[in-house]
């Protein structure tokens, strides 16, 4: 996938992260473009929008608006007072049949292996999160970590002020992967179907009831990153965000720990409180 990559792009997207993650975790007020990835996928999915995509749509567009100002000066009323009687012409439409035909094989050219590559969990996954969607909340589940579950609800503009966190993004419990390992998602629903994207990871699947999907990603840069629910699926559908915390792999197992112990009825470690400690959830679970 990665061969028709340019080198020079993707390092300039990794610095641009590095430079400023306020890019990658959330959307800026007046932003154009995509988030700043911190995944592969992402990465190869900036680089086909910016570089493959774009050329093709800009060029398109100019050249169907040139034919557009020709043929009001050229064909107008006034310079031509008699209509032209022909109504077909077989090399014109054989022409732009195929064109559009070959321009859609060369997109295809570079979308498929991406798709592919999107969807396709790798074989050999660290760590396995299943997500359910509910109205109008995710809960999340850690079947690799004895069990630990635990629901995620908006927090209010009050708490997310407090807490110094965006409001429509931040969530009482937070979803915590480690760094630099794959993560695969395996998605559900209780009630209809919702839509869980992360930009800044490049992933984005519908969670439907009775079926199970699947998508994964690996998170190259430490941070906080934000989601939505992507699909209209109910009055509550703009107040269920996704709260994202890729964190080191002991800080991740100090999570891990606590929770666990939390679920034991034992007082969770001190050096963890500012990964797990959830953020005024009694007022948030009213979301």
């Amino acid at each position: 996938m990665r061969c028709w990559q340019s080198a020079g792009v993707a390092a300039l997207i990794t610095s641009l992260v590095a430079a400023g993650p306020a890019f990658a975790d959330q959307p800026v007020e007046k932003g154009l473009g995509l988030q700043l990835p911190v995944t592969e996928v992402g990465r190869d999915i900036a680089v086909f929008h910016n570089w493959v995509l774009m050329p093709i749509i800009t060029i398109i567009s100019v050249f169907v608006l040139a034919l557009l100002i020709y043929c009001i000066v050229a064909f107008n009323k006034k310079a031509n007072p008699v209509a032209a009687k022909f109504t077909h012409n077989t090399t014109l439409e054989v022409v732009w049949t195929l064109i559009p035909v070959a321009i859609l094989v060369f997109i295809s050219l570079f979308s498929f292996p991406l798709l592919y590559k999107a969807d396709q969990v790798p074989q050999k996954v660290d760590l396995t999160i299943k997500v359910t969607g509910h109205q109008w909340y995710w809960g999340y589940e850690y079947p690799d970590q004895n069990g630990i579950s635990f629901d995620a609800n908006m927090l209010t503009e009050e708490d997310a002020k407090a807490a110094g966190k965006p409001y429509l993004l931040a969530t009482d419990n937070a979803v915590v992967v480690p760094v630099n390992k794959t993560v695969r998602l395996q998605l559900t629903a209780t009630d209809v179907i919702h839509g869980f994207l992360v930009p800044a990871f490049g992933i984005q699947m519908d969670a439907s009831p009775g079926r199970l999907g699947e998508m994964w990603f690996k998170a190259e840069k430490v941070g906080t990153y934000y989601g939505q629910c992507t699909q209209i699926c109910g009055v509550k559908h703009a107040y269920m965000p996704i709260e994202v915390k890729v964190v080191t792999q002991p800080e991740f197992d100090a999570w891990v720990a606590s929770q666990q112990s939390a679920d034991a009825g034992t007082p969770a470690p001190t050096q963890t409180a500012q990964v797990t400690t959830p953020i005024a959830a009694t007022s948030a679970q009213s979301n």
